[in-house]
């Protein structure tokens, strides 16, 4: 295949994803999918290995092209049929990140998937936004191992109702399940589209390419880490259970292209839900390198094949069942690309910015009754600065890039007023360029909830590079008074939340 013909392949292949993302958008009932964009879509080859994808959540499409292979093979596929799936350890992310894959058929032959995940507030979590503070997996809401949601076309009613009848707005998830279902089917559609187009080349052909392609751009880009070892740790601040600075530290080793991380020092898994299933780890690690290559390669598996992981069973970064996940997806995903960034900035220094905020700033809330309701979000921080300039402020940084829910949706949907929403300004660290600023955040309650809050550096501050100064920890507040920073916790109406996030770290020393 020639490689403009290649280069619009490519192009093609993603504008598929694209579409599946605009179909899920658009079709979606819950403000988590429709107004805050927490969703992913992706094209997988008949192998299971990831040819494209929309820019999309980074934590999410990372982990599905590390656990697609696995389930791709040894189920018997039928033309219309989709499997749905969160379980962590089974190619999931966190519970309520759930994952709808279906197979393409062209001229009666498996060509390849499709494949979209989106997140759902609630997945029969009993404290409400199912992002409690957890200790087992059980009790972050409903597992679904992998599961037909459709054969040949259809629904299965059983499935769809237990599915539905997890949740306390049925109405809601019901429209969110049928608005994944139909992101798979434009997919599929466009799929056999654009094999028919390529005639007489066979789509299966093209996809190998882009693959072969993809790694020879990642082993040039990646080539220029000079050989060597280079280590890094850092800390989370918690696991809410009781235990503090949980150390994760690494050595990548770097081999004319060929990039090994090991995690062989990092803690054992904790009590608490910050653990990560290895394919949350995988998607983070592959996140941080990918940074180093062209903007223009291609998201598919051949630039993952020259990165390897070792991290043994039974740490934090690849915890054993039952272990708690919850905020491993989102919280601990954060730090592992902290580490990997840390470790290359003593091998490609003037590529590596500071640490960002390290947090997504998870903030779950609602109530359960005659007026249940399951609200969550993600809140922005600061960015780390870099030589090329000051860190942006009041963003969403590295795994995720979700957007805020606007405040007209939540004062309109829920029992919340959003008093102050700002950038906290001087929370950025200084430096020969400063870190980016954080988000402070307030909410008035209109009525009794239950609030969880799942966040990081509110103990230990995103670092400075280079001489540049830290970013500022980040703080959760309750009617003034100073919260964990992670806990569940009751207000009555007219008690105030205010989450400061952290500010990103400075580079270099302020003149």
């Amino acid at each position: 295949m020639e490689i403009i013909d290649l280069s619009i392949f490519s192009s093609r292949v993603a504008a598929v994803c694209d579409e599946m993302g605009a179909t899920l958008r658009r079709t979606a009932f819950s403000p988590n999918i429709k107004d805050r964009l927490d969703f992913s879509c992706a094209v997988f080859n008949a192998q299971g290995e990831l040819c494209a994808q929309a820019a999309h959540i980074p934590v999410h499409l990372g982990s599905m092209a590390f656990a697609m292979r696995d389930l791709a093979t040894g189920r018997e596929w039928q033309p219309g049929d989709m499997l749905i799936v969160n379980d962590p350890y089974l190619g999931g992310t966190h519970l309520p990140d759930i994952t709808v894959i279906a197979p393409v058929f062209y001229r009666h032959a498996l060509t390849a998937f499709v494949v979209n995940r989106a997140h759902h507030a609630d997945i029969g979590s009993d404290t409400p936004g199912s992002m409690p503070i957890s200790a087992r997996l059980e009790d972050e809401g409903l597992i679904i191992p992998p599961t037909w949601l459709v054969r040949s076309g259809s629904v299965d009613d059983v499935v769809f109702a237990s599915l539905v009848g997890s949740k306390q707005d049925a109405a809601e998830g019901a429209g969110d399940f049928h608005a994944q279902i139909s992101a798979n089917r434009i997919g599929v559609q466009r799929v056999v589209e654009l094999a028919e187009s390529l005639a007489p080349l066979d789509i299966e052909s093209a996809f190998a390419a882009l693959n072969d392609y993809g790694e020879r751009l990642a082993r040039a880009s990646l080539r220029a880490i000079p050989n060597g070892a280079y280590s890094f740790s850092d800390v989370m601040d918690d696991d809410g259970q009781g235990h503090f600075d949980i150390r994760i530290e690494m050595q990548l080793t770097a081999n004319a292209g060929d990039i090994h991380l090991d995690f062989t020092g990092t803690a054992p898994q904790v009590h608490g839900n910050i653990n990560c299933p290895l394919s949350v780890t995988f998607a983070a690690a592959y996140y941080a390198l990918r940074c180093l290559m062209p903007p223009d390669t291609p998201a598919c598996w051949g630039t993952m094949r020259s990165i390897t992981l070792h991290v043994p069973e039974g740490l934090l970064l690849n915890a054993r069942r039952p272990a708690a996940v919850s905020a491993g997806n989102v919280e601990t995903s954060t730090r592992v690309v902290d580490v990997v960034l840390g470790a290359l900035a003593h091998a490609v220094p003037d590529r590596i910015p500071a640490a960002s905020h390290g947090s997504m700033n998870n903030l779950a809330m609602g109530a359960r009754g005659a007026l249940a309701w399951d609200y969550y979000e993600t809140i922005g921080g600061g960015m780390g600065a870099g030589l090329a300039g000051g860190g942006l402020s009041a963003i969403q940084t590295h795994m995720t890039n979700t957007l805020n829910t606007p405040i007209e949706v939540i004062e309109m949907r829920y029992p919340l007023r959003v008093t102050r929403y700002e950038v906290r300004e001087g929370s950025g660290g200084r430096g020969a360029r400063a870190g980016g600023n954080g988000i402070r955040r307030e909410y008035q309650f209109m009525s009794p909830a239950v609030v969880s809050l799942l966040t990081e550096r509110r103990r230990n501050s995103p670092w400075g590079i280079r001489g540049g100064a830290p970013g500022a920890v980040g703080r959760n507040l309750l009617n003034g008074k100073e919260l964990a920073s992670k806990i569940t916790t009751r207000v009555v109406s007219g008690d105030i939340l205010t989450v400061e996030t952290p500010g990103g770290g400075g580079f270099g020393p302020a003149p």
